[in-house]
């Protein structure tokens, strides 16, 4: 690795995206997502240690994570860097979802499907490239770490999540959905990877983790109250449970109306202010 780690990984991640590997799985090759974003955060922010104390004791934190990958290396969290992506929707996917209301389109599913696929090859892309360099690596997605777990605060959580992990790294805050608004807005997915490497930390230029929301910043919008098609995003929040029964629901509706084994749902992340970027005040519309 010559020059300067973080341009040498942000080149890694977008070579990735911009080649045949990206694809929503048609025979056309239609890409599933458009150019990523990514930041950087160091494995001895404090925001790790909050999250295993407000989300839950079972939060892993980076070191757990890449010392359980790489047993008796003797880690040290202020020299590891968590490495984490936005990878936007397409422009093709946001207009096909934009004009649903109640089910989501095929090119939605297939992000979902397919565009997660990518997503996981991409994590192992990174590791493989920075261990080719030297670089002990894991995707915490892909660990033996991972599981689905309960908080006590927030009901269903795990032992890690990318969008925290980017909200760490400067690249978006959560909306009232609990969904990443980011630079290129709330229509995406994300991904991460630790890694024993000192990079710049991404400067967080934000106050507070809903501050891109409208609906917090300034008591308007709530859009995606009215694209949920189950009601499960209200004044109070996003109800997990309920959110989590529609999406069951589209397992059914997918493969019999797509042909393929899959689900989605996202309408709050279309259809909406922030979907394609940091949503502008409405105030004195």
């Amino acid at each position: 690795m010559l020059g300067d780690p973080a341009e040498w990984i942000t080149g890694v991640v977008k070579g990735f995206v911009a080649s045949p590997e990206n694809s929503l799985g048609e025979s056309g090759g239609e890409p599933a997502w458009a150019e990523p974003l990514v930041g950087f955060s160091s494995g001895a922010d404090p925001l790790y240690e909050f999250y295993k104390r407000d989300i839950g004791p079972f939060y892993a934190s980076p070191l757990e994570l890449i010392g359980h990958a790489h047993p008796g290396r003797g880690f040290k969290a202020e020299e590891l860097t968590v490495v984490s992506w936005i990878l936007p929707q397409t422009e093709a996917t946001k207009r096909d979802h934009r004009a649903e209301t109640h089910l989501p389109s095929e090119r939605w599913a297939r992000s979902r499907i397919m565009g997660e696929d990518v997503n996981v090859k991409l994590r192992r892309h990174l590791v493989d490239k920075l261990g080719e360099e030297g670089v002990e690596a894991v995707a915490p997605m892909l660990s033996p770490l991972w599981r689905r777990e309960t908080s006590a605060k927030y009901g269903y959580a795990s032992t890690w999540s990318e969008r925290h992990a980017a909200y760490a790294a400067g690249l978006g805050t959560f909306g009232l959905s609990d969904g990443l608004i980011t630079p290129v807005g709330k229509a995406m997915r994300a991904g991460s990877v630790v890694a024993n490497i000192r990079v710049e930390p991404t400067p967080r230029p934000y106050a507070g983790h809903h501050a891109y929301c409208l609906f917090y910043s300034e008591g308007t919008c709530g859009k995606c109250m009215e694209r949920c098609p189950i009601g499960a995003i209200t004044k109070t929040g996003h109800d997990k449970n309920l959110c989590s029964r529609y999406v069951n629901m589209t397992h059914v509706y997918v493969p019999r109306h797509f042909g393929f084994d899959g689900y989605g749902c996202g309408f709050c992340q279309t259809g909406v202010p922030c979907e394609s970027g940091i949503p502008k005040s409405m105030k004195n519309k």
